[in-house]
């Protein structure tokens, strides 16, 4: 590839030129800046997003646009991140290796994989010499630490490519030097730049060369899209093979000197807390035990191994005092949303219009991941240091320094990979209950929450009722409202930050804030008229968190099964009803994909059919078809004697993230989040009673098995649309649990108003007793306790 580059050119980000910094280094290192050459930041970030005109159908009742329309939680996310983008480096060393200290946290979602991709796709060089690595809590970075709503890539897609592009220019001007030839006589392919005297360097050989000893500020143009050979490529994640041959490190994986296993004993009712241990001496004295201390959170205990941890929890006597939710339970909780309920404004109005209103309830869940919550601290006198997966470092340094007593720059938070999150790792308990233990204990402690734990003092998805109004009259909707009133969501993690953290946890400041979150991430893709969406909340007395999708998931199944009660009440099918009513062409595009695909309207046998449903959120869009086996033969498969329900038989899913920048990801994204969504539809749900989740294991907890995974799945992932990508994380989620739902109404004849849809069913296991709270650790490696 040519040292010059092609001239300006309007697609994308591509032609613009940006500003950026060669920093002083040993070997060349380098950074973004805020914005273009000559063009203010918030500038720059309007002219990335590429929008599309909205092609309204032709008779429909316009609606006006939702916040979200406008600019949401993303595109304020992204802006947050702007002002400390210089502080992004990317470094090649002495080996030619490019490297980058991503200050985000990689939980399984490939973005270690597509920011290694945009490095190789500016610098011209193989994947396979790029290293990314986890940046460790950097206060300095601000709101730029955050990994959430789908953000990372939209957020570091420009600052990456920068740096990238501004160390191909600086090393090719070092080869220029070197080799005594003009700019214009030089190529790079694969990390050699090479002469048309047919003398070459490597970027081995150039990276000192092309360090500098002071910093300077200099331009640069990004490659075009129409030469990208990395960015929209298929690729395997690039620690792929580590995490199958288990030589991925994740945080109970590390070897820190003198940290050894530590759990918890916890209350058994949420929150609950210590009144007396009666047996202390005792327990202290119980093989391979080294310390017991009473902690905000329970009694704690270190030993020579995890099975010995188990065995003194399960010992330990311990008087407990109440909890915040000890009486409550899943029929009290639901009271308590009906009294706080918002109420509809628009009356269908009688000989006039006529009105769909509808009722849905959605249960608690889990937000636990297959690795246990877990975090190592090693907590003296003067410093502590942590390590943990942690989707919002810079906030939990902040609060752990200020709960041991020492400055934050005495508090070193190192960020590990994690195995999973759906949220939960916004959060950082595990990391501050460590460095709690380890300040009572003198000690280092490696600690892991038992499974138990997670389930039944973790993180849950708050319980939720969606009320929903639809008017309409001679083909036209004429408006929509939605009532969404949910147990509150906890956002004390803000923005990353202390001070967005606190304002979160202030009496009123909750509440602006989910309101805030709610607005900017809640919008209805069609023109229905007058349209309100409206949350309300109550009860902060549980653990909860942003499991992926936030709201999205319960207030999308809500309206797309209203969609398809208006369908039938004007006599349309739900597929062309849909397409006629919405905003955006590229919904429309991915609606269109889906339904030919997944051959919409095919007959099926009774007691079997298809749904069809379609979810923006982050300037992205997908549309997915789902069908339902309803049948009595569903019944008779060799699964859990808990779970006799209907199986999803089939999917399709479209997806239009504008860019995707590694289409592999992005299927697989898609994939795991539609078997959330046929999950939360179906069977994983949590039972409150008398102060405690009955669930306690993932044996309780029917998440998406084998046996409930359609044999027929098919990601279709949309051209580019736009020249930026959009969010992914989380896009599948809400998109399929309205499909399935939606075919589960068509399969039965009647429409789904609670969820799980096996929430009201036999419980379908016997729960595990609340003291001990934990159950034994197993002896012959064939329990299927945990």
């Amino acid at each position: 590839m040519q040292g010059e580059r092609e001239p300006e050119s309007v697609d994308g980000i591509g032609r613009r030129t940006f500003l950026g910094y060669v920093l002083a280094a040993s070997t060349l290192t380098v950074a973004a800046s805020l914005g273009e050459a000559g063009v203010a930041p918030a500038q720059a970030t309007a002219a990335a997003l590429t929008t599309t005109t909205p092609a309204m159908a032709p008779s429909v009742v316009p609606s006006l646009p939702e916040p979200s329309e406008i600019y949401d939680l993303n595109d304020m996310l992204t802006d947050a991140a702007l002002p400390t983008a210089d502080l992004i480096t990317v470094q090649v060393g002495a080996d030619g290796i490019a490297t980058l200290a991503l200050p985000r946290a990689e939980v399984g979602q490939g973005i270690t994989t597509s920011s290694a991709m945009l490095i190789a796709e500016e610098l011209d060089l193989p994947l396979d010499q790029v290293r990314v690595t986890l940046a460790d809590a950097r206060p300095e970075l601000l709101f730029n630490q955050l990994t959430g709503a789908s953000n990372t890539t939209i957020s570091t897609f420009t600052p990456i490519r920068v740096a990238a592009a501004i160390a191909r220019g600086r090393l090719l001007q070092a080869a220029a030097t070197a080799l005594g030839e003009p700019l214009a006589a030089l190529t790079v392919s694969a990390g050699v730049i090479t002469a048309t005297s047919g003398a070459s360097l490597t970027y081995a050989q150039l990276a000192v060369p092309a360090a500098a000893v002071a910093t300077t500020q200099v331009s640069v143009t990004l490659k075009a899209p129409a030469r990208f050979g990395v960015i929209g490529t298929p690729q395997n994640r690039i620690d792929a093979l580590d995490a199958v041959t288990g030589r991925k490190q994740f945080a109970m994986d590390l070897s820190v000197p003198g940290a050894l296993p530590t759990m918890v004993c916890r209350p058994p009712t949420i929150n609950g807390t210590v009144r007396s241990v009666q047996n202390l001496a005792a327990v202290r004295a119980m093989p391979g035990i080294t310390d017991v201390a009473v902690v905000s959170t329970g009694v704690a205990v270190r030993g020579a191994t995890f099975g010995q941890c188990i065995d003194a929890v399960r010992a330990l006597q311990v008087g407990w005092g109440p909890g915040t939710e000890d009486n409550a339970s899943d029929a009290s909780v639901l009271a308590e949303l009906a009294a706080a309920e918002l109420p509809l404004v628009v009356p269908p109005l009688p000989l006039l219009t006529e009105a769909v209103d509808a009722r849905f309830t959605f249960h608690f869940a889990s937000n636990s991941a297959l690795e246990p919550n877990c975090a190592i601290a090693d907590v003296r006198p003067d410093s502590a240091e942590i390590w943990a997966s942690l989707k919002s470092p810079v906030v939990a340094q902040e609060h752990i320094a200020a709960q041991l007593g020492l400055p934050v720059s005495a508090v070193t938070v190192h960020v590990t990979q994690g195995g999973g999150s759906f949220g939960r790792k916004l959060f950082f308990d595990a990391a501050r209950e460590a460095a709690e233990v380890s300040q009572a204990m003198g000690k280092p402690v490696k600690l892991m929450w038992h499974r138990t734990d997670d389930f039944r003092q973790g993180r849950t998805h708050p319980m939720a009722t969606s009320r929903v109004r639809a008017t309409y009259s001679l083909g036209q909707v004429l408006s929509y409202e939605q009532r969404h009133t949910s147990v509150a969501t906890d956002f004390s993690h803000g923005l990353g930050e202390i001070i967005t953290a606190m304002a979160a946890k202030l009496p009123v400041g909750d509440i602006g804030f989910s309101e805030t979150i709610f607005e900017l991430t809640q919008q209805t893709p069609y023109e229905f008229g007058v349209t309100t969406q409206l949350l309300s909340e109550v009860d902060k007395g549980f653990n909860t968190g942003s499991m992926r999708n936030i709201y999205s998931p319960n207030v999308r199944c809500a309206q797309e099964l209203v969609v398809d009660r208006l369908a039938a009440g004007m006599g349309q099918d739900p597929y062309r009803f849909r397409r006629a009513f919405l905003k955006d062409a590229r919904a429309r595009a991915v609606l269109d994909q889906v339904a030919q695909a997944g051959n919409w309207g095919r007959t099926m046998a009774p007691g079997t059919a298809q749904g069809i449903a379609l979810h923006p959120e982050y300037h992205g869009f997908v549309a997915v078809l789902a069908e339902i086996d309803c049948t009595a033969a569903t019944t008779g498969r060799t699964i859990p004697d808990a779970y006799t329900g209907p199986r999803v038989t089939k999917v399709v899913c479209a997806v239009d993230v504008g860019l995707a920048v590694n289409p592999r990801g992005l299927e697989a994204q898609m994939m795991g989040g539609i078997m959330d969504g046929i999950a939360i539809t179906l069977s994983a749900g949590l039972h409150l009673q008398n102060g405690v989740f009955l669930e306690g294991s993932w044996d309780n907890y029917f998440y998406t098995r084998q046996w409930n995974t359609p044999p027929e799945l098919q990601v279709i992932v949309m051209p580019p649309t736009t020249g930026t990508p959009g969010g992914a994380g989380e896009l599948a989620v809400a998109g399929a649990m309205a499909a399935v739902a939606c075919a589960y109404g068509r399969a039965t004849g009647t429409m789904p108003t609670s969820f799980p849809i096996n929430h009201g069913g036999p419980l379908g296991f016997t729960p595990l007793p609340t003291v001990p709270p934990i159950p034994a650790s197993p002896t012959d490696g064939l329990s299927r306790a945990y």
